[in-house]
C-alpha cells in the first residue's frame, strides 16, 4: 500500500471529498443538465490536456480553438498522454494520465471546473516492482457498490508471462512489452490499497476501461497481440459481477483490421458509444451497441476533429461546459 499526501494550495484532498466542499456548480445543477466531453491529447501528449464539447456523441468541435488547457508538470518526461476523466460522487472531476513511456507511476490532478486544477501528483503505483518498464493508459472509475475508485493500467515486467513474452520487440536487444492490467482501489485519491494484477486473458492486453451495465461490470480492451502474425490489435469485451473482477474471457474482436486501440464507453439514449483510435488509419472509430454484445460500426457517422488521440467521453453539467465553450485562452492549475 502506498499514501500519496501533499500540501495544496486550498483545501486537502480529504476535505475535496466531504460534504461541505461539493463544488458549487454540483448543489445548483438540475438533473440531466448535463452535456457531452471528451478529453484527449494531440503529438505526444507535450502540451498537456485538450477537449472536445458534442451535443449529439457523433459530431465533436474543439474547446478553447483546440488548445491545451492544463499542462503537465508531473514526471521524468512530463507528459500528458491518455488523460481519463471521472466524475467523483461529490461532482468533482478526477483526471489520471501517463506521464512517460517509461516510468512506474502515473499522474493526477482534479478539478471542480475543468478549468482551475489542484496541483499535480505523480502516483507510484509500481514502485514495488523494480523491474516494471512503464504505467501506461490508466483509467478511472467510480464504483458506486462500493463508493471507491477503481484505477487501472497496463505494465510490462519482463518474463513475469512466459507464455507471451517478447511482444512487441523494436529490435533484437529489446526484452519487449508483454502487458497485463493492474489495478488500485482508493476513495479519495490520498490512500490506496496494495497495486494487484487486474487482468490477464493470456495475451498481451492494454487501454482497459470500465463501464457498469446493469448487474454486472464490462471491461472494454485492446488484445495487443502482435506474433505470430498477423497481429491482434482489436478491442474485445470481459465481464464481470464485480468491478475489480475477476472478468471472465475476452469476447469475439468488435473491432475491424486497422488496429483499434484506446476506447473509451459512454451510454447515450438507448445504445453504449465506444470511440477509439484507428491507428493504422490515423482517425477516430465509433462501435455502437445496445447491449454489449452485439455491435455496429457507425464509424461513417462520427465527425471528429483531426490530430484528436486517446482520450475519455464523460458528461459534465451545462454551466460547466457554457464556461468552457467561452474561453478564449488556455488555463494553468492554481
Amino acid at each position: 500500500m502506498f499514501t500519496a499526501k501533499l500540501a495544496l494550495t486550498t483545501l486537502s484532498v480529504a476535505a475535496m471529498l466531504s460534504t461541505s466542499a461539493v463544488p458549487r456548480w454540483s448543489q445548483a445543477a438540475e438533473p440531466g443538465d448535463e452535456q457531452l466531453l471528451f478529453s484527449y491529447f494531440v503529438g505526444n501528449g507535450e502540451d498537456g490536456l485538450h477537449l472536445l464539447h458534442s451535443t449529439d456523441g457523433y459530431q465533436w468541435e474543439k474547446i478553447a480553438g483546440g488548445r491545451s488547457l492544463l499542462a503537465p508538470t508531473v514526471g521524468g518526461d512530463k507528459l500528458m498522454r491518455d488523460p481519463a476523466v471521472v466524475v467523483g460522487p461529490d461532482g468533482r472531476f478526477h483526471m489520471v494520465w501517463t506521464v512517460s513511456w517509461s516510468e512506474r507511476g502515473i499522474g493526477y490532478s482534479s478539478s471542480e471546473d475543468l478549468l482551475h486544477w489542484e496541483p499535480q501528483r505523480f502516483l507510484p503505483v509500481m514502485k514495488d516492482e523494480p523491474t516494471a518498464r512503464n504505467c501506461w493508459a490508466p483509467e478511472a472509475f467510480y464504483d458506486e457498490a462500493t463508493k471507491q475508485f477503481v484505477v487501472c493500467w497496463a505494465t510490462t515486467i519482463p518474463g513475469k508471462f512466459a507464455e507471451t513474452d517478447g511482444q512487441i520487440k523494436r529490435n533484437d536487444d529489446d526484452p519487449g512489452w508483454d502487458h497485463r492490467m493492474y489495478y488500485v482501489t482508493t476513495p479519495d485519491f490520498e490512500t490506496f490499497s496494495p497495486t494487484r494484477l487486474f487482468y490477464d486473458p493470456g495475451f498481451n492486453v492494454i487501454d482497459s476501461t470500465l463501464v457498469s451495465a446493469g448487474d454486472r461490470y464490462a471491461m472494454i480492451l485492446k488484445d495487443e497481440t502482435d506474433r505470430p502474425f498477423p497481429a491482434a490489435k482489436n478491442l474485445r469485451v470481459a465481464f464481470a459481477d464485480r468491478a475489480v473482477g475477476p472478468y471472465g474471457p475476452a469476447g469475439e474482436p468488435i473491432t475491424g483490421k486497422y488496429w483499434a486501440e484506446g476506447p473509451t464507453a459512454i451510454r447515450i439514449g438507448d445504445k453504449w458509444f465506444v470511440y477509439f483510435d484507428k491507428y493504422t488509419e490515423h482517425k477516430f472509430g465509433l462501435v455502437t451497441s445496445p447491449d454489449l454484445l452485439t455491435w455496429t460500426d457507425e464509424s461513417d457517422r462520427l465527425q471528429m476533429p483531426a490530430g484528436v488521440r486517446h482520450g475519455t467521453a464523460f458528461r459534465a453539467p451545462t454551466a460547466i461546459v457554457e464556461r468552457l465553450l467561452s474561453v478564449d485562452r488556455p488555463n494553468e492549475h492554481r
